[in-house]
């Protein structure tokens, strides 16, 4: 693998504010594709790596760069260049080994924003040791989601942390009529009201104001229990 060529440089382009305009993506799997694929539709550079032939194959059309190597070699990782990169993210999932080794050269090779996937708890705590500085745990996560929708008391769910999440649901029967000032959301159910979907309308901001109609959409936010207890009410 020593004599691979390195890719050539990206350049540095207005990118996003506030963001990276050049990635690092390793592991083109399903979660890595579907990262990368995104990050390009943003207007970001991508340089994409798999062990795979196979993968860096089908998405030499589809980034930026691509690039079959080892990435649990440190040497190769250093003739790559990928030191260049401000945002890397390991999007190994099935190879837990192949992940925490890539992770770990990865950190070393002073890359100061690293988001590695995990497919366990055990796996997530051994890439915070040897220092990823972002942890996620994309099945369990949407797993969750899922569990919520189902339900069918949830139109969409997004849980920012382990405590905290935000709900999109229908008006409680309770509360048609009112308007937010006056139904007292917050000091009832524990919840603000960040958007609101009125019938046959588009989301726009929430106001005291705001009068809630049967059908109207809600998108609230709060602690994950007071989310989930609020979305109950709209059955």
């Amino acid at each position: 693998m020593t004599d691979r060529p390195r890719p050539p440089k990206l350049k540095r382009r207005a990118g996003l504010p506030g963001g990276s305009d050049r990635v690092l993506i390793v592991g083109l799997g399903r979660f890595g594709s579907a990262v990368a694929h995104e990050l390009m539709a943003l207007g970001c550079e991508v340089l994409g790596i798999d062990a795979s032939a196979r993968a860096v194959q089908d998405h030499s059309a589809l980034l930026t760069h691509v690039l079959e190597a080892d990435t649990t070699d440190p040497a190769v990782l250093e003739q790559i260049g990928v030191g260049d990169f401000d945002v890397a993210v390991v999007g190994i999932g099935t190879d837990i080994e192949a992940s925490v080794l890539t992770t770990a050269a990865l950190i070393d090779t002073g890359i100061p924003n690293i988001w590695a996937k995990a497919v366990t708890e055990a796996h997530g705590r051994i890439l915070e040791r040897v220092g990823a500085h972002h942890v996620i745990y994309p099945e369990r996560d949407m797993g969750r989601r899922v569990a919520h929708l189902v339900n069918g008391r949830v139109l969409d769910w997004f849980q920012l942390d382990e405590s905290f999440a935000m709900a999109e649901t229908t008006v409680p029967e309770a509360l048609i009529g009112k308007s937010l000032a006056d139904s007292g959301i917050r000091a009832r159910y524990g919840v603000t009201v960040v958007s609101i979907k009125p019938v046959n309308g588009q989301f726009t901001y929430a106001t005291p104001d705001t009068v809630l109609a049967a059908g109207d959409i809600l998108v609230v936010a709060g602690e994950r229990t007071a989310s989930e207890r609020f979305a109950y009410l709209s059955r």
